[in-house]
């Protein structure tokens, strides 16, 4: 039985849900990364992969759009939004970013694999999200840099320098080992952008819609451009290489509901366990061309537990 001071279970269960949410963005992440990876692999152009991945994604959510009371009503009150000027015009970008994350994706996961792409990613978006915290970016609004807050991104880079020791960087190009880290600052900007359309639109399948219509524009563009002067490889024929786009609308979703809620800083410290973990697992399962050690992923995963732990505790107290 709890005490008026002490929360029930359920209460307890209801608070840590969205944090489970985060840690499953993280993971469905790490997913899309290697399978978009391998995609771009086998076209051997990771713009085009990118693009059916977008592509893909987009045509999903028009039709979920299209189909249900709520996405149609979620598109009317945007194009309201738009039209009398109360949705500015740089909520409603977020799909670049987006554009971004899969493009990367595509360049160079194949090759170093998804832990060693998440670890840039990981110092990128802890980083990004405590600045876009502190200074009110974020749909949660301004939320204190507590000691709590701090040693959770302290133990997530810690994280990062464990899966950056030994050989395996030195055998990457530094490009690939400098890439995440933008990826990862695009990636908590997205996550607060598409929580604000959430916020404005009440819907974030609309905000997951307009993130897809932003990023297949983008990629479109440059596939147009890029395309026909470097070539694309024939379309593989693995069905499970395309599921990229599917698995970007749950997580870009997920993200867009849960941003107001939590804020960007824990959002984005359970989505890099979840990337981590689902890193770990697949890097196991399916290497890449440049392997990590197993033993070293597994303890960047159980240091950024111990992040998430504290930040979120952190953020439960200051309440």
């Amino acid at each position: 039985m709890s005490t008026p001071d002490q929360p029930s279970p359920s209460r307890r269960a209801r608070g840590l849900a969205p944090v489970a949410g985060a840690i499953a963005v993280g993971v469905l992440t790490a997913i899309q990364s290697r399978l978009n990876g391998g995609l771009g692999a086998a076209l051997d152009n990771a713009i085009v992969a990118a693009v059916i991945s977008f592509g893909s994604g987009l045509a999903i959510m028009v039709a979920l759009a299209a189909a249900l009371p709520a996405g149609r009503a979620g598109v009317a009150r945007l194009v309201r939004g738009v039209r009398a000027r109360d949705i500015p015009w740089w909520i409603l970008i977020g799909g670049a970013a987006g554009a971004l994350t899969v493009g990367s994706q595509g360049a160079v996961v194949g090759v170093i694999g998804t832990a060693l792409f998440t670890v840039g990613v990981v110092a990128g978006q802890t980083l990004s999200g405590l600045i876009l915290d502190r200074v009110g970016y974020s749909p949660a609004g301004v939320t204190a840099v507590t000691v709590p807050r701090v040693i959770g991104v302290a133990l997530a880079l810690a994280a990062v320098t464990v899966s950056l020791t030994g050989d395996t960087v030195a055998q990457a190009p530094v490009w690939m080992l400098l890439l995440p880290l933008l990826v990862g600052a695009g990636l908590a900007w997205q996550q607060a952008t598409n929580g604000r359309l959430q916020r404005a639109t009440a819907s974030a399948m609309t905000a997951t819609l307009v993130n897809f219509v932003g990023g297949t524009v983008v990629l479109g563009a440059i596939a147009l451009v890029q395309a026909p002067l470097v070539g694309v490889a024939p379309l593989p024929a693995d069905p499970w290489l395309y599921l990229g786009g599917a698995i970007g609308v749950a997580y870009i979703a997920l993200s867009a509901a849960l941003a107001p809620r939590i804020g960007v800083l824990l959002l984005s410290l359970g989505s890099v366990l979840g990337m981590l973990v689902g890193s770990l697992a697949l890097d196991l399962l399916w290497p890449p061309a440049v392997p990590p050690s197993p033993v070293r992923s597994a303890i960047t995963v159980a240091v950024a537990c111990v992040g998430v732990t504290i930040a979120a505790v952190g953020r439960r107290s200051a309440r």
